[in-house]
């Protein structure tokens, strides 16, 4: 299982390599660059499975996210 995945901001395309937890979903990101608030999108569980380059853990084990 993969514990670290990139985030890409949709606003200013800054990529931060971040890790993910495993015990919660992450629902809100603010990019490190230009403080956009990113939100899961609709019908994907969290920012990681939303912006990151590997989904969350709960994803890659074909859980649903609990939050």
């Amino acid at each position: 299982m993969e514990l670290l995945s990139v985030i890409t901001c949709p606003a200013c395309s800054h990529k931060t390599l971040e890790p993910m937890p495993t015990d919660a979903c992450l629902y809100t990101y603010d990019c490190k660059r230009c403080a956009h608030r990113m939100k899961a999108i609709k019908g994907k569980c969290c920012v990681f499975c939303s912006y990151g380059s590997v989904p969350c853990p709960s994803a890659q084990d074909e859980r649903v996210c609990s939050g």
